[in-house]
């Protein structure tokens, strides 16, 4: 690779499936290393196999990227568009002897294995039975076949920039087809041509890459092309120490957004997926990331998945954000429960009030939608396990309450200090503690037993709407007796 070059890095997806986990952590390791060395981060859509690329599929992995907030400098660019480049990069080595057609069908191939011999290789049948005039002639003829890279003898080793040095014998490679029958190119041979048109620098890329390396490079060497850096990071595994897969649960990107995980949180969590930062810090922004990300701090073990961890730097990410962008995030969600009409975009005062309340306690945009719940309906759904706790005696309960109605509908502000003097000077003058009075009436305000402090409840509600819930509430007490 040339070293004065700048850094260009791939991020090359197969549209034949959502954007899973493994691949956005690929995708977002690729798009650190560009954007802290100042090069470019290039999409690539894999959309050889047309059988199973799906153009919706597309979409949905060019829209999970966008959500992460992952930009990409050049493309989409489709594979497909290469295919006639493919075939004359691999019909290039055909012609200067570093690859060779292959007739035999697979019963043929399948009839020459020893039976129980897994390990069986292509026993390079048409390369020493087949000279060169015979094979022209019979492709010419338009006989079916294969073409097949010629692999040298030795070793083919690199150093990767995760595992350090790796070494394959070639004697363990058999003969790899580089076009098929129907003159589509295999994976290698495409994704070859394709890294060295785009002059890719670093292919950075999961472990479960490592066996195609020793093929790529034997192309690239082949083929007279520089060869990019490679580096392979560690897979994902769920808690159990097995490969991340549906039996873990979510597995699609797309799926934690629906779940109310924001992007910035995702993509700290992604990025604590295999690479440290040598400190025991855990919370980082965007920005951050880009400062501090470096290859070397890519680990060489597994990462583990861990929901739990996930939901707790979302936490953090919320926390931080302002209420105004928060509102933004929950606002769909606040449409799905019908609590704010469909197109509103703009947030009444005590709504990002509220926010700024719930973000505190919540893990998710979609737990501050469910926590605010009671604060938009007319009137609170009464919690059975809170009634029976807190409003156990109905006649002390309504005693309370109206006692409150009275204090509370006399105070001059309706603020926090005037509403909790209010209230303790009432719980002091009929002799129990705050909290028994605190109770009661939270239940009576938003159904619940737990949740905000009072007196930022009764705040946001306003002294209308407070009022009006206890009045309520002494009315369901006494509908009882």
């Amino acid at each position: 690779m040339n070293t004065t070059q700048r850094t260009r890095v791939r991020f090359a997806p197969s549209p034949t499936g959502f954007l899973h986990v493994g691949g956005a952590r690929t995708a977002l390791f690729n798009w650190l290393f560009a954007r802290k060395t100042g090069g470019a981060f290039v999409l690539r859509i894999e959309d050889t196999d047309r059988e199973r690329s799906n153009e919706e599929m597309t979409g949905v992995i060019l829209g999970g990227l966008e959500w992460l907030g992952l930009d990409w400098d050049e493309g989409p660019v489709h594979q497909a568009e290469g295919l006639a480049r493919h075939r004359a990069d691999a019909l290039s080595l055909l012609e200067r002897g570093a690859a060779y057609r292959c007739f035999c069908t697979p019963d043929q191939i399948e009839a020459r294995r020893k039976p129980g011999d897994d390990a069986y290789k292509y026993d390079r049948f048409c390369l020493n039975h087949v000279s060169a005039e015979d094979s022209a002639r019979r492709a010419a003829e338009g006989e079916s076949h294969t073409v097949r890279f010629r692999v040298p003898n030795g070793v083919t080793a690199w150093d990767d920039v995760v595992h350090d040095r790796i070494e394959f014998d070639n004697a363990s490679v058999e003969d790899f087809i580089i076009l098929r029958s129907d003159h589509t190119p295999i994976y290698n041979m495409a994704v070859v041509s394709d890294d060295a048109h785009m002059r890719i620098t670093h292919v950075l890329r999961g472990d479960d890459h490592i066996s195609n390396t020793p093929k790529q490079i034997m192309l690239y060497q082949a083929l007279g092309y520089d060869e990019p850096v490679f580096g392979h990071v560690p897979l994902i595994n769920g808690p159990d120490g097995k490969r991340l897969s549906k039996r873990h649960g979510a597995t699609a990107v797309g799926e934690y957004r629906k779940q109310g995980i924001l992007p910035a949180a995702m993509v700290n969590f992604l990025a604590l997926l295999g690479w440290s930062p040598g400190t025991d810090e855990e919370v980082f922004t965007r920005d951050e990331l880009i400062d501090r990300f470096t290859l070397e701090g890519v680990n060489k073990k597994s990462a583990i998945f861990d929901t739990r961890k996930l939901s707790w730097l979302n936490g953090q990410h919320i926390m931080r954000l302002p209420a105004a962008e928060l509102f933004a995030l929950v606002q769909p969600f606040l449409v799905e429960r019908r609590l704010i009409p469909a197109g509103t975009t703009r947030a009444e005062p005590a709504w990002l009030e509220l926010i700024e309340l719930l973000k505190v306690r919540a893990r998710s945009t979609d737990e501050i939608a469910r926590q605010a719940e009671p604060f938009f309906l007319e009137m609170p759904v009464y919690d059975a396990a809170a009634v029976a706790r807190h409003w156990s005696d109905t006649r002390v309960t309504v005693e309370y309450l109206a006692g409150l109605r009275e204090r509370l509908g006399d105070v001059p502000e309706w603020d926090h200090d005037s509403l909790e003097a209010a209230l303790r000077a009432y719980a002091e003058n009929i002799g129990v503690g705050a909290g028994r009075l605190i109770h009661p009436l939270r239940v009576a305000l938003i159904g619940l037993a737990a949740g905000p402090g009072i007196f930022e409840i009764a705040h946001i509600l306003g002294r209308e709407q407070t009022l009006r819930r206890i009045a309520a509430a002494i009315a369901a007490l006494e509908a009882k007796t």
